[in-house]
């Protein structure tokens, strides 16, 4: 299954109960009657992860400008 779903934190738990309630009829399982519970759990993972890309990339610039701003400090007092 997706990675995502092992974590402690599961943000799309409905869709992950949707689609695990749909796997219980194997039939529907097998001929592709669970397709748009799996898209829903995809897009809603797939919004979580660029939500956390997002959040990850605006704390490693700010981390990025305070390390160079430290870095032109030091090197002033050469």
């Amino acid at each position: 299954m997706h990675p995502q779903l092992s974590d402690k934190r599961i943000v799309c738990r409905e869709f992950i109960q949707a689609l695990d309630a749909c796997h219980v009829n194997n039939w529907a399982r097998l001929t592709g009657g669970c397709n748009q519970e799996k898209d829903s759990l995809n897009r809603c993972l797939r919004k979580e992860r660029v939500e956390r890309s997002t959040r990850n990339r605006a704390q490693a610039r700010e981390k990025r400008l305070k390390t160079e701003q430290v870095w032109k400090e030091l090197h002033e007092d050469d």
